[in-house]
């Protein structure tokens, strides 16, 4: 996997979470799974940013092997823990 870059929008709907957030939460990822869609496959993870809070996030893996993360929030939804596998 090469670079994560994340989109401007994840700061745009999100303030309190930073780039160096996500990028963070991703490298500490506690569950990573793929979500299988019609368009394209994407990554659904969840995992630890570096002030400790857990941030649920999707991105695509684009052809240059990047990264893109497009989605991220805080709290993670219940949904998204249930998918990942955290809860049952």
């Amino acid at each position: 996997m090469g670079d994560i870059v994340v989109d401007g929008r994840v700061h745009d709907r999100h303030p309190e979470i930073s780039d160096t957030d996500a990028m963070a939460a991703w490298k500490n990822a506690i569950n990573i799974v793929i979500r299988v869609t019609s368009e394209k496959d994407f990554l659904v993870a969840v995992g630890v940013d570096t002030k400790g809070r857990l941030l649920e996030m999707v991105a695509a893996e684009e052809a240059d092997g990047s990264l893109h993360i497009f989605h991220a929030m805080i709290p993670p939804s219940e949904k998204t823990l249930r998918e990942v596998g955290i809860l049952r």
